[in-house]
């Protein structure tokens, strides 16, 4: 069995220290310590799953600052979260191309037995888990209401 997600980032944050690589031992050291405020506040060790589900958050919440940052002008500063999402990125799963999106879609809608949009909730259910960390759910959601609408 592979390293844990969490070992490969304390790993990956060990060597980024011993690289004096400054700016990708803050973004790595962020994502350890939003690690350790779930496993304080729940009172639970985070497994890969929630790693990532944690890994595609902070992603998103990037996203939307560059896209503010942006509009306000900023452009350094929504570069400096540019980096931030390169470092997290390199621990999430490969990015799920539309092809395999379109598959996953169409076997989740014919396993659900969905045929309209009230049955959206369903296929979702059935797609979010298969996706966590591979694509934007955001980007899936409207792909699965083309197909059902």
């Amino acid at each position: 069995m592979s390293e844990s997600l969490k070992v490969q980032i304390t790993s990956a944050m060990k060597d980024a220290m011993r690289a004096k690589a400054k700016e990708r031992l803050g973004a790595i050291r962020l994502i350890l310590a939003d690690v350790k405020r779930i496993e304080v506040d729940e009172r639970i060790d985070v497994d890969d799953t929630r790693l990532l589900a944690v890994l595609d958050k902070m992603v998103k919440q990037r996203r939307d600052s560059i896209h503010q940052f942006e509009d306000a002008g900023r452009q350094e500063l929504a570069d400096k979260e540019q980096a931030e999402i390169d470092v997290i990125q390199e621990f999430l799963p490969e990015a799920l191309s539309d092809e395999e999106l379109a598959a996953m879609i169409d076997a989740a809608i014919a396993s659900s037995g969905a045929e309209s949009m009230r049955d959206m909730g369903k296929v979702m259910g059935i797609l979010k888990p298969k996706i966590q960390g591979r694509a934007d759910a955001g980007t899936v959601s409207g792909m699965v209401k083309g197909k059902l609408g």
